[in-house]
């Protein structure tokens, strides 16, 4: 068998190696029922369709031909780094400093990981995540996050 795209045939791949590593990470939780979900059931669910999704990348792959077989090119170290470097960041910030200042946070230290970074893009995307998060997971799940820095109250 011949890959005809390795940007597909990876990228699959490692879809469905997240997909199924979510499902049966979510096996240790309760799946509780399709009216009252438990914790498991969300994740199990959305591993299986991630699974499906890079399975069906990875068919593609090896079905329909590219010009020039697709290649994967070099790692961008780099970006990877600040975008990991940042998520990091946000869970050490976020205990501490609160959702408003670790969020932004956030999206300006990703927002550097790209060729174009713009203050006024990053900034209107941190306040909108700010305050799509306040919204959802504050006022509509009633999630105990901290919202300001602890040193402040």
């Amino acid at each position: 068998m011949k890959i005809k795209s390795q940007k597909d045939f990876w990228s699959g791949l490692m879809f469905v190696a997240v997909g199924a590593g979510f499902a049966w990470g979510a096996q240790e939780y309760s799946f509780g029922s399709a009216a009252r979900p438990g914790p498991g059931y969300f994740p199990f669910g959305l591993g299986i369709l991630l699974a499906i999704l890079g399975a069906m990348v990875l068919f593609k792959s090896l079905t329909l031909a590219t010009e020039d077989g697709d290649p994967i090119g070099p790692w961008a170290f780099k970006p990877l780094t600040i975008i990991v470097g940042s998520v990091v960041v946000f869970g050490l910030a976020l205990p501490h400093l609160g959702l408003f200042i670790a969020l932004p946070l956030l999206v300006f230290i990703a927002a550097a990981a790209g060729d174009e970074f713009h203050w006024k893009d990053a900034l209107i995307n941190a306040v909108v995540l700010t305050a799509g998060s306040w919204a959802i997971f504050i006022k509509g799940l009633s999630l105990t996050i901290p919202l300001l820095p602890s040193f402040i109250g």
